[in-house]
């Protein structure tokens, strides 16, 4: 078997694939996988199919698919998982379709991985009471604040770096602790990685910056959002002038993970999520109990 560090001569193979997937779950985004690849420490596994080998958050290590869950060897996941603690992340509607061998699954989740998804018209109109602070801190910005929006190209891109670092010296955080390195080199290698955002100016002053990209036909991740703090209402201003250029192309925005950070979570929850998408992790082992799906959601209203 080949074993090799993910890096970006992988993404002529995995990309196809990773859209193939058509999945809303964020982890199935060949950008995603780059970007993060020393955080999760990614390595590519090939034995004439591909597989990635990573390690969670919370130090577990797992086998994902490139592939459509349905489509998996089994048997040869199953000669992967002695190496690795389970397979990782599935759609309850993939274990679904494999339920010929629901004998064999060992089903367990952990909520911190679970992706916020919103409609693109809430985003857009901030609509409904529980939003209505959300939209007084859009219209304080509006008040105080001439916004001019910009897409990210070459030319700005130094404005787009000058945003994170700005960000980064007002975290609570040291650099390695958050997602920095991550954002930087979404800029630096935006078009090669097919990302898509705007730079955010008060007065010519970059002030906040969006990068996402496509995961499905009607779905948009955000993978990156940076206001500086000074702007009281920058975020909301984002997110809402960014859903009224996705809409009507997109449905959803996937706002993707919380990591188990307190702060991340309230502000996720906020504003409101339709949908959160639970990830399964999952094992295959001889002699437990079959996975009930009528017990577990994947997808479940907040």
């Amino acid at each position: 078997m080949l074993i090799e560090k993910l890096s970006f001569k992988h993404k002529e193979q995995l990309y196809p694939k990773l859209k193939k997937i058509n999945s809303m779950i964020s982890d199935y985004s060949f950008a995603n996988l780059f970007l993060f690849r020393k955080k999760h420490n990614y390595e590519i596994l090939y034995d004439g199919d591909f597989y990635i080998r990573g390690e969670t958050y919370d130090g577990k290590i797992y086998i994902m698919p490139v592939i459509p869950f349905n489509e998996i060897d089994l048997s040869k996941v199953e000669k992967l998982l002695k190496e690795a603690d389970f397979i990782f992340p599935i759609d309850i509607q993939d274990l679904s379709d494999n339920s010929d061998n629901s004998d064999r699954y060992k089903i367990d989740l952990n909520l911190n991985d679970s992706d916020y998804i919103y409609t693109v018209l809430k985003m857009k109109d901030f609509k409904g009471r529980n939003l209505h602070g959300k939209r007084n801190l859009l219209h304080q910005f509006e008040k105080n604040f001439n916004c001019e929006i910009k897409s990210i190209s070459n030319e700005n891109k130094k404005d787009a770096i000058f945003v994170v670092e700005k960000w980064q010296e007002n975290a609570q955080s040291f650099y390695y602790e958050t997602d920095f390195e991550a954002n930087i080199e979404a800029i630096k290698y935006y078009e090669k990685l097919n990302l898509f955002g705007f730079i955010y100016y008060v007065s010519k002053m970059p002030v906040g910056i969006v990068i996402g990209e496509q995961l499905r036909s009607d779905t948009f991740a955000l993978h990156f959002a940076k206001g500086l703090k000074n702007f009281k209402g920058i975020y909301q201003f984002m997110y809402n002038s960014f859903a009224k250029f996705l809409y009507p192309d997109y449905k959803f925005i996937n706002f993707e993970q919380d990591l188990g950070i307190s702060s991340l979570r309230q502000s996720k929850n906020s504003y409101e999520p339709d949908v959160l998408i639970h990830k399964l992790r999952l094992s295959l082992q001889k002699g437990i109990e079959p996975f009930d799906t009528k017990r577990a959601s994947i997808c479940e209203k907040n």
